[in-house]
């Protein structure tokens, strides 16, 4: 029950951060109704729990990365540091001070976010964030079998968007292969991206922002975006990009 407990919670957590903070917040790749959009936003909180990110904080820091990729003014370039610690240390203060409007950010980087101010800042509360973190501490307690579920397991729970933004940045612009010469170092990390539910299709994106589909040749699959063609398909969201780039013909190239 534990692992399962795991696996569903890393799937779910990352298939929302991915289709809703990336996709929809970040480059509005589809569109929904304002209800439909409430309940998404709900949903994405209630999932990702202890470590829900901000949609404006989030996008604003992700637009400046496709703006300056992979350069010194890279919010999250692996290249500039020794580690993944530190690089997303660095993330985090620039996403907390977007967030709480310590800083703004060019004006081409704000503004057609999703925003519900009310439940932004009760997520945002220690007291939510802690009450989460004990949920997860109970059932841990309750049906984990080994100390080292207690000890290596749950501490991701409480940290899992950081941890799912680390594996992407760092991995994604570091290992890997290449099907298109962006002027950056973003990578493929997997042809079939089912750890992060596409979003290790770096190259791909990188390439082309506005496709909702981040694979790019016949053997890539993008979980997220087969999310959203079932999504599409239900008339829940509308596709505003083609449901599938037409990308020129791409060859492997060295990683």
């Amino acid at each position: 029950m534990v692992y399962a407990f795991f696996v569903g919670h890393w799937l779910l957590s990352v298939l929302f951060q991915s289709v809703f903070q990336h996709r929809y917040a970040a480059h509005k790749m589809y569109t929904m109704g304002p209800r439909t959009e409430r309940v998404v936003h709900f949903l994405a909180w209630l999932v990702q729990g202890s470590s829900f990110l901000d949609p404006r904080g989030y996008a604003i820091l992700h637009r400046e990365h496709h703006a300056f990729s992979d350069t010194e003014r890279d919010p999250h370039t692996p290249w500039l540091h020794q580690n993944a610690f530190s690089m997303m240390w660095k993330t985090k203060k620039r996403y907390s001070d977007l967030a709480h409007r310590r800083i703004e950010p060019e004006a081409r980087f704000d503004g057609d976010v999703p925003s519900w101010p009310w439940l932004e800042s009760f997520a945002d509360a220690w007291p939510t964030r802690i009450a989460f973190g004990t949920a997860y501490s109970l059932f841990y307690f309750a049906f984990a079998t080994h100390w080292w579920q207690l000890a290596l397991m749950l501490p991701f729970h409480f940290v899992m968007g950081p941890v799912h933004g680390a594996i992407v940045n760092w991995c994604g612009h570091k290992y890997g292969y290449v099907n298109f010469d962006n002027g950056d170092k973003s990578r493929n990390t997997l042809p079939f991206d089912f750890v992060t539910m596409g979003e290790l299709f770096q190259n791909n994106h990188h390439k082309y922002g506005a496709s909702p589909d981040f694979a790019a040749r016949w053997f890539e699959i993008d979980p997220g975006w087969q999310v959203l063609r079932v999504l599409a398909w239900a008339r829940i969201v509308t596709v505003r990009t083609p449901q599938r780039a037409v990308y020129p013909e791409a060859l492997p190239k060295a990683a």
